[in-house]
């Protein structure tokens, strides 16, 4: 949900981190009232103008928005990826059956980095986690998400990303209404911080590679525990470490369950390393906030630019979450007939927005 004018105040976290951060710049010296009020100040502004003067150099794209076309020619569609303009890249449905040096070779040629995978790793033995953390090391990737496999007709320890085959929108939701309900009894709040444990848990394996693990969200984080009224979004955030986990927040999906990012960003300050950056058109015509899994079967996802969402305020908003890495996503790129015509359309805009914000 875009911000609705004027400048949201700071969180006290984040005043006292900038003002106590000021004092020890400058030698720590006695702060006055005065004093704290000119840092407060600073700090409001800092949070307002906190758009890297280079975010539009460094464009990625989740390629979950071009698996149809990755499907049927993988390395060319990272070739055309790459004359678009995106930098950075993240993939959802493996690495072509190669090898990391392969891989990492590839997208050393066509001038691509990959910061993050949601082909990540699986709960499994420490052995075998470790060894693709070393190929993910390998490839560049500092985050990785955490997948746990799911036994014959279970639905395993925790939600999962959404798969990412159907292309077609009949498919696409399908696909959705099958996730939602696969979420549809809900989780206690014990199931979510035993969620939390395994992440924190795994984070310290990923620790040894120089990677940390990722939560990403859809809408299914933001209904209330089925013995509480708190969201297990909320209690991920609480319950995992910051030293080895990070969020992705999916600013779309995030939007359509009717929160607010830039109040996520300054409840949760440098939480949020990575951003989905999604666009969602008509959030008004979507069913009500009590109905989170509706809301994500109906929502009507579009190229960046092409919705309500709006990313030139969001943007300024970068160094209060700690955000690192971005990329666009449209899961639905497929239905507009050309994924990659979708691309280049979220592409062009988002880096207009943000040259425009220098």
């Amino acid at each position: 949900m875009e911000h609705q004018g004027g400048a949201p105040p700071e969180t006290e976290t984040s005043r006292r981190v900038f003002v106590k951060g000021m004092a020890a710049a400058v030698g720590g010296f006695a702060l006055t009232s005065r004093t704290v009020d000119v840092f407060s100040s600073a700090a409001t502004a800092a949070a307002r103008g906190a758009a890297a003067p280079n975010w539009a150099d460094h464009i990625g794209l989740e390629l979950c928005t071009v698996r149809d076309m990755a499907a049927k020619d993988y390395i060319g569609t990272l070739e055309k990826v790459a004359a678009i303009g995106y930098k950075e890249i993240e993939p959802a449905g493996g690495y072509n059956n190669m090898s990391p040096k392969q891989f990492r070779a590839e997208l050393d040629r066509l001038g691509l980095k990959m910061p993050s995978t949601h082909s990540g790793i699986t709960v499994g033995p420490p052995t075998e986690v470790e060894k693709m953390l070393s190929g993910f090391q390998i490839m560049g990737i500092e985050y990785t998400d955490l997948g746990e496999p799911r036994p014959p007709g279970g639905r395993g320890n925790g939600p999962r990303r959404a798969p990412t085959t159907p292309a077609t929108p009949a498919a696409e939701r399908q696909m959705r209404e099958q996730f939602i309900k696969s979420m549809a009894h809900g989780r206690t709040v014990e199931d979510v911080k035993q969620e939390a444990a395994r992440y924190n848990s795994y984070g310290k394996i990923a620790r040894k590679f120089g990677i940390k693990l990722l939560v990403h969200n859809h809408t299914v984080e933001f209904i209330p525990c089925k013995d509480s009224d708190q969201l297990p979004y909320t209690i991920l955030l609480n319950e995992t470490d910051p030293e080895l986990v990070v969020f992705q927040l999916d600013i779309g999906w995030a939007s359509v369950a009717g929160q607010n990012p830039i109040a996520l960003f300054q409840q949760h300050p440098g939480r949020f390393a990575l951003w989905h950056v999604k666009d969602v058109a008509c959030l008004k015509c979507l069913p009500p906030v009590s109905e989170q899994g509706a809301r994500m079967v109906e929502a009507r996802l579009v190229p960046v630019g092409n919705g309500e969402i709006d990313y030139s305020d969001i943007f300024k908003y970068a160094n209060v979450a700690g955000m690192k890495h971005f990329a666009v996503e449209q899961d639905s790129a497929a239905e507009w007939g050309d994924s990659i015509a979708a691309a280049r359309v979220s592409y062009e805009h988002l880096h207009a927005t943000l040259t425009a914000s220098l």
